[in-house]
C-alpha cells in the first residue's frame, strides 16, 4: 500500500490484484513511513575500525589484547609496578582519569601500555612527562585543558599507536609525533592551520579525526598531508566551504559533514578514486555537477542528507557497487524512473540496501513502479511525511 502524505501505514496485509506486476508490487512494498525501521543495515567497511568520536576504554583494552596476542614482539618480563597516587594500575593499564590532575604524574610504571589521563585539568605536556614509557601503546588525553606540548614530549613513545587528544585547547598539530602512530584523534580543539609537513614521518598513520576545529579550506597548506597513506579522515563540524583539494588519495573514508560546502564541482572528487564511504551530510549543497561522481567507481555509501539539493544527483545508476544513499532532508520534488537504477540488466554488481528520501517534497503517487527495481527488499527505500 502506497503511503500518501499525512497517512499512517496499515499493519494489515494488503489485498493484491491478480494481475499486479512484479515492479508495481516492489514499489508498493518498499514505500514505508518515516519511522519504519531499516531491516537492511548500511554498508560497513570490512577491515577498518568503526571509528567513534571518543573511544571507549574497554574497547581500546580489548584491541590491545588482540594486538598483543597476534604480535611477534618478544614479551617483556612482568615487574611489580609502583602505581601513582590515586591512580589504578592493573595489567599494564594505568588509569588516572577524573582525579583533578593539573600535570602528568611523575612515577608512571615503565611497562605501561595504556595510560588514561582523560577528564583532568592538565594544561601542558612537558619534555620528560613520558620518560621511560617506550612500551606505551595508547595515550588518552581527552577532555583536559592542554594548549602547550613540548616538541620533545612524545620522543620516548617509540611504540605508541593511538593518541586520543580530543576536547583540549590545541592550536596546532603537536610536533614530533611518534612514527609508530596509527590513529590520531584531535577532535574539538582550536586548530586553525595545518602547516606543510605537519604529519611528516607518519607513514603508518591510518586514521585521523580532526573535526570540530575552526578549519577553513585555506587552513591546509600545500603538502600538509604529504607522506600519509590514510584510510580514514574526518573533518566534520568545521568551516569548510568546499571539498579540500590536497588530501591523501589513499582515502577509503572521507567525512566532511556539518560544514558549509555549497557545491560539488566536476574535479572536486577526482583525487579520491579509492573512496568506499563519503560523508557530505548537513552542508549547504545545492548543486552536484554532472560527472562529479564518475571519479568514485568503488563507492559503497554516499551521505548527502540535510542539504539543499533539488534533484537526485546524476551518475548514481552507473555506480556499480553503491549500496547506501542518504538523501533525506533536501528539496527534492521528483524521482525519475532511472535516477537510481541502470537501464540494462547486469550492469549493477550490488543492489541497494538503503535509500532514504524522507523529508523531501515528493509526491509518492508520481513515482514510477519500477524506479527501485535494483533494491534488495521492501524496506530498502524510506519515504515519509514531508513537513515544510
Amino acid at each position: 500500500m502506497c503511503v500518501s502524505a499525512g497517512s499512517i501505514p496499515s499493519h494489515k496485509t494488503p489485498h493484491r490484484p491478480a494481475m499486479l506486476t512484479h515492479s508495481a508490487l516492489l514499489l508498493t512494498l518498499c514505500v514505508v513511513h518515516l519511522l519504519a525501521p531499516f531491516s537492511a543495515l548500511p554498508f560497513e567497511q570490512k577491515g577498518f575500525w568503526d571509528f567513534r568520536m571518543d573511544g571507549d576504554i574497554g574497547e581500546l583494552m580489548k584491541m590491545m589484547r588482540d594486538e598483543e596476542e597476534g604480535s611477534a614482539v618478544e614479551e617483556i618480563p612482568p615487574t611489580e609496578p609502583v602505581c601513582p597516587f590515586s591512580c589504578h594500575c592493573h595489567l599494564r593499564v594505568v588509569q588516572c582519569s577524573d582525579l583533578g590532575l593539573t600535570a602528568v604524574p611523575y612515577d608512571l610504571p615503565t611497562d605501561t601500555r595504556l595510560l588514561d589521563l582523560q577528564n583532568n585539568y592538565i594544561t601542558e605536556l612537558r619534555e620528560n612527562d613520558f620518560k621511560g614509557l617506550s612500551n606505551l601503546y595508547a595515550l588518552v588525553l581527552n577532555n583536559n585543558q592542554i594548549s602547550r606540548v613540548h616538541p620533545r614530549a612524545f620522543m620516548p613513545l617509540q611504540r605508541m599507536q593511538k593518541l586520543y587528544f580530543s576536547h583540549n585547547y590545541l592550536t596546532a598539530i603537536p610536533k614530533n609525533l611518534p612514527s609508530s602512530l596509527v590513529e590520531l584523534r584531535i577532535h574539538d580543539n582550536r586548530i586553525r592551520k595545518v602547516a606543510e609537513g605537519a604529519f611528516a614521518g607518519l607513514g603508518n598513520m591510518n586514521c585521523i579525526e580532526m573535526g570540530r576545529n575552526p578549519l577553513q579550506n585555506s587552513a591546509f597548506e600545500p603538502g600538509a598531508f604529504r607522506g600519509l597513506t590514510l584510510s580514514y579522515l574526518r573533518i566534520s563540524e568545521a568551516r569548510l566551504t568546499g571539498v579540500p583539494t590536497d588530501l591523501p588519495d589513499s582515502l577509503r573514508e572521507l567525512h566532511l559533514d556539518h560544514n558549509q560546502i555549497q557545491a560539488i564541482e566536476m574535479m572536486d572528487l577526482s583525487r579520491y578514486t579509492n573512496l568506499y564511504r563519503l560523508g557530505l551530510g548537513f552542508n549547504h549543497i545545492r548543486m552536484i555537477e554532472d560527472g562529479s561522481l564518475y571519479y568514485l567507481p568503488d563507492l559503497r555509501e554516499l551521505h548527502l542528507e540535510n542539504n539543499r539539493l533539488n534533484t537526485i544527483p546524476s551518475g548514481l545508476p552507473n555506480m556499480k557497487y553503491l549500496q547506501v544513499v542518504y538523501l533525506h532532508g533536501n528539496n527534492i520534488s521528483h524521482v525519475g524512473v532511472n535516477d537510481f537504477c541502470p537501464v540494462g540488466f547486469g550492469m549493477k554488481r550490488t543492489y541497494y540496501s538503503a535509500i532514504s528520501l524522507f523529508s523531501n517534497p515528493i509526491n509518492l503517487w508520481e513515482v514510477q513502479p519500477n524506479t527501485f527495481r535494483c533494491v534488495t527488499d521492501r524496506l530498502a527505500v524510506q519515504f515519509g511525511n514531508y513537513r515544510k
